[in-house]
């Protein structure tokens, strides 16, 4: 049992306040996972320059001249904005692939938790509104994010074992449910050299859909392809640099629902989640059917 909150925005005077609504959801799921908590923000985007967002449980040694170091293990100019025990670092979007190498050679404790032009993604161990505070979510300003807390089912109570899982540029997923094939799919994904970091069941799902979204499929497509290819139980909710999408097995035995007005969509496991969001009661609000696919794109 996990509890999955996300919301994506229509309306534009309303992104000042994603990270104060977003994290007022996922407190009211906190029962629903004790174990840890995240969420991932889709913010501004910056001409020519990409993120990438780091945590180490060893921040104060490990974020200490972190930027300079980097600067000139790639040769080129490198921002540091820290966070508890992650940091943003901000650089030329063409060099976030030498920049993660470089990272793994000049501090092998660090950890990548996303990278991509507008997405960061916070996670640690502990309940969301812990989590929530640590990172000042509630400040932060953006067009749409997801959140998740988490029961450990299939893996250790880690920050690498949160939600949501990042294994593409502004791409994750969060998930409550269980996957029972994704040890052969790990094996699979690794020797088409996608990137997967963890055991995690969650993980092995995020990266098949980024390895389907970089052989060509949208989003939805990926989303699709994954009630034929993906075995168990599964609601998952999804985060692109522009789009937001929602899938249920075809079972659906895990909760879900859905809200949608003129000014956004939002997704709950329950509908306390979305009681406070503004205009709910004049929402259309309904149950995801299983196996159908919704998405949208800003």
């Amino acid at each position: 049992m996990c509890g999955i909150v996300g919301l994506f925005l229509k309306d534009k005077s309303l992104e000042p306040q994603l990270g104060t609504m977003l994290t007022a959801m996922l407190v009211t799921m906190s029962n629903r996972g004790p174990d840890s908590a995240g969420i991932a923000i889709y913010g501004s985007d910056s001409d020519a320059k990409s993120k990438i967002t780091v945590q180490s449980d060893a921040a104060e040694i490990d974020f200490s001249g972190l930027d300079l170091a980097l600067k000139a293990a790639i040769d080129t100019p490198v921002s540091i904005r820290l966070k508890d025990t992650h940091a943003v670092l901000e650089l030329a979007t063409e060099k976030v692939a030498e920049a993660r190498q470089a990272l793994a050679e000049l501090r092998p404790t660090i950890r990548v938790m996303s990278t991509g032009d507008v997405i960061e993604i916070y996670k640690e161990v502990g309940l969301p509104k812990n989590v929530a505070e640590r990172f000042e979510i509630a400040k932060m300003s953006g067009t749409h994010g997801i959140g998740h807390t988490r029961m450990a089912t299939e893996s250790a109570v880690t920050t690498m074992g949160a939600h949501p899982f990042s294994t593409g540029a502004d791409q994750c997923l969060v998930h409550n449910g269980s996957l029972s094939n994704h040890n052969s799919l790990r094996r699979k994904l690794r020797r088409a050299g996608v990137t997967i970091q963890t055991e995690n069941d969650t993980e092995v799902a995020a990266a098949y859909l980024t390895w389907k979204m970089q052989n060509g499929a949208s989003l939805g497509e990926a989303l699709e392809n994954s009630l034929d290819d993906l075995d168990g139980f599964f609601t998952f909710v999804v985060g692109t640099k522009n789009g937001f999408g929602v899938v249920r097995d075809p079972i659906a035995c895990k909760p879900a629902v859905m809200a949608e007005t003129d000014q956004y969509v939002a997704f709950g496991s329950e509908y306390r989640a979305l009681v406070n969001l503004p205009g709910i009661e004049n929402a259309r609000v309904w149950e995801p059917e299983p196996a159908t696919v919704y998405f949208w794109n800003h």
